[in-house]
């Protein structure tokens, strides 16, 4: 794939028309994450009615935050620009269903941040910034489905936690994004990115591959520049595999970081919210921006050494300089070219490498069966009284009674089998500890004995390999894009992970990474065909009817 010239590019890319979205095909990209803007001159912009407008697929938090202090365009339309853009890309053209409901408010909440920084306050690098949330993350006046017919009318009485920390920091809610029902805990066997009330979300990169999951509606969005950052949520892979599918920067936190309440949940003992982007600096602006202690989830008390930690000022291009990374599998193909071409990139950034095993098999079996019902029933009860569902057994009759309405197309298994569990029996109860406790024990155990045998600062796996294990030990990851294959253009990645709380390392290190190396293109320009004729400015004759 011919690689067009980074700072040439820069330029075209951050004043590109968001709404002629023809010209995707035609303009290349490569992209760095830049502390200021590129200043927008008259002669490079594309000017529509008097204002800017900026390209969504690629422009990052910080020039839109440049562009917005230089009145080059505001909130407000900034917002209606991604509402445009989602129509024109989600339903309409591509039709890649990454988007599930937009907030009715997102406009008047833009209007605010305006009013608020024409006053003079601008509460940080969120502030006006339009983003879109998992739809198993509860927002006002929005319901949270998880993807379940169930649930279509299921409407919470407040913001999650992580969301009245988003509208803190001056972000704008959008909207939410679709998911694999229940986050991937319906049944055996179920595409990522399907669920019953949701259909199924594409992947921008490729339609004919998965987007992953189950956060596949924020990796696609994200990637195709739907809002300007994206929120998963993870319990085994479900932020940093569509993050890797998707060619995203992914972060999935150590477990107590971000807030729970008031998510859809799967097991306790493992879910966690994090970022889902475009660039590292886009992924710690907002990870800054979701943290904090909430007397409602009591382990996120255990994130009080790391409280108010701004993760965008642990970001510098030598990050990488005398830090020792531990490298654990060595793919084949197209693949292990890739991560072989990232391995050299992060050698002449001054790392050192070591060959490493890590163990990832034969874990104490798995707790998810015996956390989802309890958990589930939790998040239920916290619901107004008019909530549709008040238990697991609730969804569990229900999409047996609606079957026919495509409820559970390919089954309930999972539902079921946790429904059937009973904590309440003392044996259930203790052998679901014991597997619970031997199991973050033992994923730790075997992340440490590597990191402390060979004195390293991390441990790199190629794609998402960090993820079963890693979530076992409630540890953090860091995904960052490397490339994509020469043979379809599918995109290749590679996951750092770290001992508990060491986010902000594991950025540093992605960042030094993507910094020198330069591998992240948009969609429209690895797969042109897609958005060849999305609205396009006039008709085309090679466009079908």
């Amino acid at each position: 794939m011919r690689r067009p010239s980074v700072l040439s590019v820069r330029r075209r890319l951050t004043t590109r028309t968001t709404v002629h979205l023809a010209a995707f095909a035609t303009v290349a990209a490569a992209v760095t994450v830049a502390a200021t803007v590129v200043v927008v001159s008259p002669t490079q912009a594309q000017i529509d009615r008097g204002r800017t407008r900026l390209d969504l697929e690629t422009v990052t938090v910080a020039q839109l935050q440049q562009a917005m202090s230089t009145r080059k365009i505001t909130s407000e339309q900034l917002t209606s620009d991604y509402i445009a853009r989602i129509r024109a890309l989600n339903t309409s053209g591509p039709g890649l269903n990454a988007v599930r409901v937009l907030n009715d408010r997102a406009l008047e909440e833009a209007r605010q941040a305006d009013r608020e920084r024409r006053r003079g306050t601008v509460r940080g690098p969120l502030h006006g910034i339009p983003v879109l949330v998992k739809d198993n993350i509860d927002v006002r006046g929005l319901p949270t489905t998880a993807g379940a017919l169930a649930l279509a009318g299921s409407y919470p009485s407040r913001d999650a936690f992580l969301v009245e920390r988003l509208r803190a920091a001056g972000a704008v809610i959008l909207g939410k994004t679709n998911l694999t029902e229940f986050a991937n805990f319906t049944t055996n066997g179920m595409p990522s990115g399907y669920s019953g009330l949701g259909g199924q979300v594409l992947n921008p990169y490729d339609v004919s591959q998965t987007p992953s999951g189950s956060s596949s509606g924020s990796g696609s969005a994200a990637a195709a520049g739907l809002a300007a950052v994206t929120v998963g949520t993870e319990t085994s892979g479900s932020i940093l595999s569509p993050s890797v599918a998707n060619s995203l920067v992914g972060v999935k936190p150590t477990v107590g970081l971000v807030s729970r309440t008031g998510i859809v949940p799967i097991a306790a003992s493992q879910d966690t919210a994090g970022p889902m982007t475009r660039s590292v600096y886009d992924a710690a602006a907002l990870l800054t921006a979701m943290t904090g202690v909430d007397p409602e989830d009591p382990v996120t008390e255990t994130s009080g050494g790391v409280a108010g930690t701004d993760y965008t000022a642990a970001l510098k291009k030598d990050a990488l300089q005398g830090v020792r990374v531990g490298v654990a599998g060595s793919p084949s193909g197209n693949q292990g070219a890739a991560f072989t071409r990232a391995l050299d990139v992060l050698r002449a950034q001054g790392a050192t490498l070591v060959q490493v095993t890590v163990n990832t098999g034969g874990m104490p079996p798995g707790i998810l069966d015996y956390e989802f019902k309890r958990d589930l029933n939790a998040y239920l009860a916290r619901l107004p009284r008019n909530a549709p569902m008040k238990t697991l057994d609730d969804v569990v009759r229900y999409n047996l009674e609606h079957a026919a309405e495509g409820a559970i197309k390919f089954g309930q298994t999972q539902l079921v089998a946790s429904n059937e569990i009973d904590l309440d029996d003392p044996a259930a109860k203790a052998e679901y500890e014991a597997d619970r406790d031997n199991g973050i024990a033992t994923a730790r155990s075997r992340i440490d004995s590597v990191l402390a045998a060979e004195d390293l600062d991390a441990i790199l796996f190629s794609g998402n390999g960090s993820a079963g294990i890693g979530a076992r030990a409630q540890y953090p990851s860091v995904a960052v894009p490397i490339g994509y294959d020469p043979a379809n253009g599918r995109p290749f990645g590679m996951t750092f992970l770290g001992t508990a709380y060491t986010e902000a390392a594991l950025l540093s290190f992605a960042y030094a990474y993507e910094q020198a190396s330069l591998e992240w293109r948009p969609p429209s320009v690895v797969n042109p065909s897609l958005f060849r004729c999305a609205a396009p400015a006039k008709p085309q004759r090679t466009c079908a009817p």
